[in-house]
């Protein structure tokens, strides 16, 4: 029987997931709810909204039925945003497949899901939602990747997380290919950890670029981005290991260290992106707080994830009393407690203090 595949979410990055696939020579079906993205890509061989002057194979389609999307399916990636995740998930829960355990799952979305238990890592929120069968069978994927690059044949490594190790592999060998290397790790809560925080360290590289290099501030440098990006890393091994982290190489693997330079210097991250508009565009001076900032994000124009992994990183460190001066100084400054500048010296106080 041949392979289905379905992948959840027609936005940049799950196009990219969905086209590497496709270019194996599966069959692949793209679920967005966007009916002229489904249009573009069953017509056009193109998604011009997300993924621009990509030509997309003859085996990769698209519905904006997302029954119809996920029936069947051997293999199902969900790849919508964090904000969209349990809303979709819940659409698909009775799907017969999958409430026969005969689908193999694995998210690509990066982020928290808020609960009435507080912000938790979105695969053991998932596990909530879905039949016993997939608990500890999903898959987790993450690494220094973006869609610009991967869907142009840029050569990429990613990490295949599970607690079952079969699953892992499955999903590895779907995916690799000469151009983009999939490693296998058992460290599920690690690299979702990694994956959720890095965005939010990436908003405040791109404050503190920004301020650099259009000179509101003098004495910040490229030494001073490094020692950000050091304290940084620091922070997201002590979210990691608070929640549940099983390997210390996880933070000095592509799924840590790798995805956060990405994340933080790459002219394609939507996050430090965000971070820069904040100096540049004052972006955030029509927004009250950081939940009138979430529930206006359309209006951006782009999603940074950062946002709401800066709201829900705050809320786990305060119950954990974490000492996470960049993740929590960042919240506040998304929540209108803070400005910039001040931002940027209490961060500077604290550092001089270690």
């Amino acid at each position: 029987m041949e392979t289905q595949i379905a992948v959840l979410g027609a936005g940049a990055w799950g196009t990219t997931i969905a086209k590497v696939i496709a270019e194996k020579g599966k069959n692949v079906l793209v679920w967005g709810y966007e009916t002229e993205v489904r249009d573009d890509i069953n017509q056009n061989g193109r998604n011009s909204r997300y993924l621009p002057n990509i030509e997309l194979p003859k085996t990769l389609k698209a519905t904006s039925d997302i029954e119809e999307a996920a029936e069947g399916k051997q293999f199902i990636i969900y790849a919508v945003p964090s904000l969209f995740m349990l809303d979709t998930l819940k659409k698909t829960l009775s799907v017969n497949s999958i409430r026969e355990g005969k689908t193999t799952i694995a998210v690509i979305t990066k982020g928290f899901l808020p609960t009435e238990n507080g912000p938790r890592l979105i695969l053991e929120t998932m596990e909530d939602y879905l039949p016993g069968f997939f608990r500890q069978s999903l898959v987790y994927i993450s690494g220094p990747s973006h869609a610009e690059e991967v869907s142009r044949g840029k050569v990429t490594g990613l990490i295949a997380a599970s607690e079952n190790a079969k699953n892992s592999i499955r999903f590895r060998d779907l995916l690799k290919s000469p151009r983009l290397l999939v490693y296998s790790s058992l460290d599920v809560r690690g690299v979702q950890a990694a994956a959720a925080a890095k965005n939010v360290i990436a908003i405040a590289f791109g404050i503190l670029d920004a301020m650099k290099t259009i000179g509101k501030a003098e004495m910040f440098g490229d030494g001073t981005e490094s020692l950000l990006l050091a304290a940084g890393l620091n922070e997201i091994q002590l979210l990691g290991k608070t929640l549940g982290a099983t390997h210390p190489e996880t933070f000095t693997s592509i799924s840590g260290i790798g995805d956060l330079d990405v994340t933080c210097r790459s002219t394609h991250g939507r996050n430090r992106r965000f971070g820069r508009e904040i100096i540049e565009k004052n972006i955030l001076e029509k927004y009250k707080n950081i939940d009138d900032l979430l529930s206006h994000i359309n209006e951006i124009g782009y999603l940074p994830e950062g946002i709401a992994a800066a709201k829900y990183i705050r809320i786990i460190a305060e119950k954990h009393n974490l000492k996470m001066p960049v993740s929590i100084g960042l919240c506040k400054l998304l929540n209108r407690e803070l400005k910039p500048m001040e931002f940027c010296k209490n961060l500077l106080a604290d550092w001089d203090m270690k």
